[in-house]
C-alpha cells in the first residue's frame, strides 16, 4: 500500500482552544467531552483545505462579510467570531489558515477536498427532504448546510422509487448486515404525497412510515448512508476525484452497537477505496475496533476469519480485500480534553490499557466512567 502524505492540524488560542495539534493517520479518531473543541477542530480542517468551496457557497447564497469575525459566524455558527484572538493561530499541513485573507478572497470552487458529515445530518431531513444551502439558516454550520445540498441533489437526482435496497449501491454483503441492522426488511425510498416528496420506509405488508415516525437511529443513519452512496460510486471508479478526506462526526447516535459496527465497517470500505477518514465519537466500539485492526495488523496482514464475524459479512474475495487493507492503515486516536478550562490535545493512539497515564488506559475517559462502577461492587 503506497504511503500517503503526512497531514497535520494545528489550532492554538482560538475560542476555548488552548492547543490542539493532531497528526492524522488513514483513520484518525477524536474523543473527549461535549465542547471540548472536536467540531471546532474538524470544521477549521475542511476550512484549511476547502476555503475556496466555502466562500463560494456562502456567497452564492448572498452571505455577506468581509471581516474574519462576520465570516466564522457564518462558518460556524452565530458567536464564534468571538472565538478569534490577536494570538489566534491556525495551520493545516503546515499552512496556515490566513482568515483574513479568505474573507476578502474572491477565488471560487463547487468542490471541496473534504466530504464532511455533520453531527445534525438527522435534523437536515426534518420534514423527510433535505433542503439547499440557501434556504437553510445562517445559525445552521456551513458543514451542515454543504451536506444537506449535497443531499438535496442526491434526491433530485432519484425523484421517486427506491433508496435501499439498491443493486450496485454497494456490496451485497454490507446491504444485507444494513437491512438487517437498521431497517429490519423494510425498503427505503421517497414518495410524493399531496405534491411533495418525502423519505418513508415502506414493509412486505405495504405499512409505510413517514421519516419522522422512524426510530432515532433510522433517522440518523439514513443520511449518513447517502453521504456514503456519494462516496462509493458503484462502477469502475472507486472514489469520488478530488474527494480526499472523509469527516464523520459521532456516527454512534441513536444506533445500537449492531449498527453502528455496520458503520465502522462501512469507514473500512471508505480506507481501501483510498480516502482518509476522521471521526468524532463518544462510543467505545469505535476504538474497540480501532484497538482490534491496529493489532492484529502488528500480527498478520490477512484478516482472519473471526474479523468476518464480527462485523457479520461473509468472507469472499471482494470483502477479503476490503479487511486485509485495514489491517495495514494507520490508526491515530486523540483525546481532547480541558486543562485549566482550556482545551489540550493528547496522542492516546497506543490504546494501551495497561498505560501509566489514565486517558490512554481509559480510552480517553470512554472506558473510566464504567471501570469505576464496577470498583463500586468490588469494594462493597
Amino acid at each position: 500500500m503506497a504511503a500517503k502524505m503526512p497531514s497535520r492540524l494545528r489550532i492554538s488560542q482560538f475560542a476555548h482552544i488552548d492547543h490542539i495539534d493532531l497528526e492524522l493517520g488513514d483513520l484518525t479518531v477524536l474523543v473527549g467531552p461535549q465542547g471540548s473543541g472536536k467540531s471546532i477542530a474538524l470544521q477549521l480542517f475542511k476550512l484549511g483545505h476547502d476555503k475556496y468551496e466555502v466562500v463560494s457557497a456562502l456567497r452564492d447564497a448572498a452571505e455577506a462579510f468581509a471581516d474574519p469575525s462576520r465570516f466564522l459566524d457564518l462558518y460556524l455558527g452565530r458567536g464564534m467570531g468571538n472565538g478569534l484572538r490577536a494570538d489566534s493561530a491556525i495551520e493545516v499541513d503546515g499552512r496556515p489558515v490566513d482568515l483574513d485573507r479568505i474573507a476578502k478572497t474572491r477565488k471560487s470552487s463547487d468542490s471541496g477536498r473534504v466530504f464532511y458529515i455533520p453531527a445534525q445530518r438527522a435534523l437536515l431531513l426534518v420534514d423527510g427532504y433535505p433542503s439547499p444551502f440557501k434556504r437553510l439558516t445562517k445559525d445552521t454550520p456551513a458543514v451542515a448546510r454543504l451536506f444537506s445540498e449535497t443531499l438535496f441533489k442526491f434526491f433530485g437526482d432519484r425523484s421517486t422509487g427506491a433508496l435501499f435496497p439498491v443493486e450496485r449501491e454497494l456490496k451485497s454483503d454490507y446491504r444485507d448486515v444494513i437491512g438487517e441492522a437498521v431497517y429490519h426488511g423494510g425498503q427505503v425510498g421517497i414518495d410524493e404525497v399531496d405534491g411533495r416528496y418525502r423519505l418513508s420506509l415502506t414493509f412486505d405488508d405495504d405499512t409505510a412510515l413517514p421519516f419522522m415516525a422512524w426510530t432515532a437511529g433510522q433517522r440518523e443513519f439514513t443520511p449518513l448512508l447517502f453521504g456514503l452512496y456519494h462516496l462509493m460510486p458503484p462502477r469502475s471508479k472507486t472514489k469520488v476525484e478530488g474527494i480526499d478526506w472523509v469527516v464523520i462526526e459521532e456516527p454512534e447516535m441513536g444506533l445500537h452497537p449492531r449498527a453502528l459496527s455496520v458503520v465502522l465497517l462501512l469507514v473500512m470500505e471508505l480506507l481501501w477505496r483510498g480516502y482518509r477518514v476522521i471521526i468524532s465519537t463518544h462510543a467505545t466500539l469505535v476504538l474497540d475496533v480501532v484497538f482490534t485492526l491496529r493489532t492484529l495488523g502488528e500480527r498478520t496482514k490477512r484478516a482472519p476469519a473471526s474479523l468476518f464475524e464480527a462485523f457479520g459479512i461473509r468472507k469472499y474475495p471482494a470483502t477479503q480485500r476490503v479487511l486485509d487493507a485495514a489491517l495495514e492503515h494507520s490508526y491515530k486516536t486523540f483525546l481532547l480534553d480541558f486543562e485549566n478550562n482550556r482545551v489540550v490535545s493528547k496522542d492516546i493512539s497506543a490504546l494501551d490499557p495497561s498505560s501509566s497515564d489514565p486517558a490512554e488506559a481509559e480510552w480517553g475517559g470512554l472506558t473510566g466512567f464504567s471501570s469505576s462502577f464496577n470498583r463500586v461492587l468490588l469494594s462493597d
